[in-house]
């Protein structure tokens, strides 16, 4: 028998949605910053090139630069004040929660709630600007190095990395507005915008390579079945869930018998999301931001790195997929779902697992259930992740629109029709509440007027 909140969701409609005006201003708001983040991936960093960029970007746009272009929605492709996109805070936050598992000082921190919460966001941003900077730093270099500055110098250099890092300071600052104020991740969305942006100039370019005869028909329709059956098992994957029985003991309130039902835990196969996939993204785009743009010049360990850590090499598969495994248990078992907290707030509420003892027992029992489901569910970020980049590879697919980019894309889309959602049922359940009120007081004036 369906329960009251699914039966609510099954009459959701366009109707309702009218009516919830404070879901539509969220909407509206988050919308809004996106426009913005949209019109900044156009305004370019002082003192380019811009006919020797075009040129450039020409060149590089099928290897790690088309990797650029679409995590930053173009905005590297026309080296624009959001080149470098929201991956510095990123790996900031990767760094931040790496070291509040291991500090014990950061680690107090987490367990203070709002107040340690705000001063891990504040050593984030911090180590933000840091990153931002020796990022814009090699990136001015760089751009100097391949001629693509107007009037190479200092004064570019400084105007460079003032304008890069102030472009990611204020993404991280549009991001954490529509997360507060708008409606799902501003983050994610950031992220989500960037990549739908530059998919019809993506889709563009692969459909003119058939034309031209460099792709075979066969592999157009195969690549176009791949992202369809992709698209297909993300959602399907996404929505699994392992369920652990929940029981509530009796307990006796004067005459009555209270409790006693059963319940269910509900366990996703990817607790984590897509936040794996961006964190390896990330980390990944760290290095190859400068090794993009110092190609030619570069030597030693910059050689290196374009070398052996370019899309399509063995080592980059092996570091990517490897990033997304390691990911994908430290983001759920750290921030997701953490086993001690899960157990302590069964305990709380006076639920337990069948025959297993409340406390560390059952914290022990989840951590166990949570690390076997997280085989399939890494096994299968990773196999999502790695598969297009190996078919694309293989095939020499003109543009950057992999696993991860199509992970995020669904998986955003999902989360965020979810909260819509969440709103919506909201708002009904507060309808429900202010009809009842009214009835009620409309029932007591009857009386007294008898």
């Amino acid at each position: 028998m369906a329960s009251a909140a699914e039966q609510m969701a099954a009459n959701l409609s366009w109707g309702s949605f009218g009516k919830a005006k404070d879901l539509q201003r969220r909407i509206f708001y988050a919308l809004g910053l996106l426009i913005v983040y949209r019109i900044g991936t156009y305004i370019p960093v002082p003192g380019i090139d811009a006919s020797q960029l075009r040129s450039f970007f020409e060149q590089a746009n099928t290897g790690l630069g088309g990797m650029l272009n679409m995590f930053t929605g173009g905005a590297v492709g026309r080296m624009a004040i959001f080149a470098l996109g929201i991956m510095p805070y990123i790996t900031s936050s990767i760094i931040m929660q790496l070291l509040a598992s291991m500090v014990p000082q950061l680690e107090r921190l987490k367990k203070e709630g709002e107040q340690g919460r705000k001063k891990i966001n504040q050593y984030t941003r911090y180590g933000t600007v840091v990153l931002a900077f020796f990022q814009a730093y090699g990136i001015s270099v760089g751009l100097e190095s391949q001629g693509l500055a107007s009037d190479p110098g200092w004064y570019f250099r400084a105007s460079c990395i003032i304008t890069l890092v102030g472009g990611t300071m204020f993404l991280m600052w549009l991001g954490e507005q529509i997360t507060a104020r708008g409606i799902g991740n501003g983050i994610s969305l950031i992220i989500f915008v960037g990549i739908i942006a530059e998919l019809p100039s993506a889709l563009a370019q692969f459909f003119a390579s058939g034309r031209s005869g460099i792709l075979s028909p066969i592999v157009i329709i195969a690549v176009l079945l791949m992202i369809v059956l992709v698209i297909g098992l993300v959602v399907y994957l996404e929505r699994a869930l392992r369920k652990i029985n929940i029981q509530y003991p009796r307990r006796q309130v004067g005459m009555k018998m209270y409790g006693g039902d059963t319940s269910n835990l509900p366990v996703k196969l990817n607790p984590s999301g897509v936040i794996p996939a961006i964190f390896a993204s990330s980390l990944l785009l760290l290095p190859t931001t400068v090794v993009t743009f110092a190609r030619e010049d570069s030597g030693g360990i910059l050689s290196y790195v374009a070398a052996y850590l370019g899309p399509g090499q063995p080592l980059y598969y092996v570091f990517f997929g490897g990033m997304i495994v390691f990911f994908t248990y430290f983001y759920t078992l750290n921030v997701a779902f953490k086993p001690e907290d899960v157990a302590e707030n069964l305990k709380k509420q006076g639920g337990f697992v069948p025959g297993i003892r409340p406390g560390e027992r059952t914290a022990l029992y989840l951590e166990y259930v949570v690390v076997r489901i997280l085989v399939l569910g890494s096994g299968y970020l990773a196999a999502i992740c790695l598969l297009p980049e190996v078919l694309r590879s293989q095939f020499a697919i003109p543009f950057y629109f992999g696993g991860t980019s199509l992970l995020i894309v669904v998986s955003v889309t999902m989360d965020t029709i979810t909260q819509i959602q969440s709103h919506m049922l909201a708002y009904q359940y507060e309808g429900l509440i202010e009809r009842s009120k009214i009835r009620g007081s409309s029932k007591r004036s009857k009386r007294k007027k008898r």
